[in-house]
């Protein structure tokens, strides 16, 4: 049995090759002998959902397995620690929810999930408080303080989410991100202009060699994991832009990294250094405009607007919208109003 690198930080990919002398034998009961920590009905939820498959091809729970079938499991990675979660009675924006998942809007300031430094008013905390700690699922292996987390934004991101509700749905949805079947757009406000103004990063990304906190690129891909970021303007205000950006890969920071790599930061990004004039004059009356801004928005700016899916169940393509938050809006709008009428400023 081996383990290989996933191209999403969701999950691993387990590649299991039968012995050549196997004997006939149902593949959950062959997989329950070879694998720790995942149960039957994990193993039926990867085989209905297609996280399991058996020679590149997807199979039912009563197949047999024969000699040097390549058994390849999606399976979310282990944990490194458990934490006792409690419910918090704090608001959730739920765009959509039924018995299987449910779609929030989460604001900015909110941690998705607990941590060093961040154990309590967690959108996990929410969600236990809203549903019930039994009834959320835990991925396979995955922590115990992070029930029904399919896929993450940062803390000062805001937007869409969909968190699963069973673990058929989170075994199903995680396996769409793994794909890149999921849809995501990004609305985000960068310094400067991107030339050309509709293009594709395709930019390894990992761990920043020198600050821990940080991600960083590699052109070269010899370090980090392959990233694709494509990106179109939505509307140019000469100092700053906004635009939109359509994931392929779902690496951390992938946006923010993406767009510091070629040249144009996130407006207020303070860890990528967006949070300083990038582009503009050297006026005092142009660098008291851009302070009013950072007072106005103090975080990145960056809004999940759009995410679709497959749903688990019905089979049925859902796709959700979410409006640009009020910060993001009347930063553009004090930009739009700037450049209308400073225009040699």
């Amino acid at each position: 049995m081996t383990e290989m690198e996933d191209h999403d930080d969701l999950m691993k990919r387990i590649e299991v090759r039968v012995d050549p002398k196997q004997q006939p034998m149902r593949i959950d009961k062959f997989l329950l002998d070879r694998t720790e920590k995942i149960s039957r009905n994990k193993i039926q939820n990867g085989i209905s959902s297609g996280a399991i498959t058996v020679n590149g091809e997807q199979i039912k729970s009563n197949y047999k397995v024969r000699p040097l079938d390549l058994i390849v499991l999606l399976a979310p990675r282990n944990p490194n620690v458990e934490l006792h979660v409690r419910g918090e009675d704090i608001a959730l924006d739920i765009v959509y929810e039924d018995a299987d998942l449910m779609v929030i809007n989460k604001p900015a300031g909110m941690v998705v999930h607990p941590g060093i430094g961040n154990h309590s008013g967690t959108l996990v905390n929410a969600l236990i408080h809203h549903m019930g700690n039994d009834t959320l699922p835990i991925k396979e292996g995955n922590r115990m303080d992070r029930p029904g987390i399919v896929h993450r934004i940062d803390k000062d991101t805001t937007g869409l989410m969909v968190v699963a509700k069973t673990d058929y749905a989170m075994t199903h949805l995680a396996k769409q991100f793994y794909d890149h079947t999921v849809e995501r757009e990004y609305h985000a406000l960068v310094w400067g202009s991107p030339d050309p103004e509709d293009g594709t990063v395709d930019l390894h990304i990992g761990r920043h060699q020198r600050y821990r906190l940080m991600q960083d690129v590699y052109p070269e891909g010899d370090h980090g994991k392959h990233a694709i970021t494509h990106y179109r303007t939505i509307q140019s205000y000469y100092y700053v832009t906004l635009i939109a950006c359509n994931l392929e890969t779902g690496r951390t920071h992938q946006i923010r990294a993406h767009m510091k790599a070629i040249g144009h930061p996130l407006f207020q990004d303070e860890r990528y250094g967006g949070n300083q004039i990038r582009k503009g004059t050297v006026y005092s009356k142009y660098k008291q405009f851009v302070q009013n801004c950072f007072l106005l928005l103090k975080r990145q700016a960056l809004h999940a607007a759009v995410l679709g899916f497959e749903h688990p169940t019905s089979g049925e393509r859902m796709r959700f919208q979410s409006d640009m938050p009020d910060d993001m809006k009347d930063v553009i709008a004090k930009w739009e109003h700037y450049v209308r009428y400073n225009p040699s400023a």
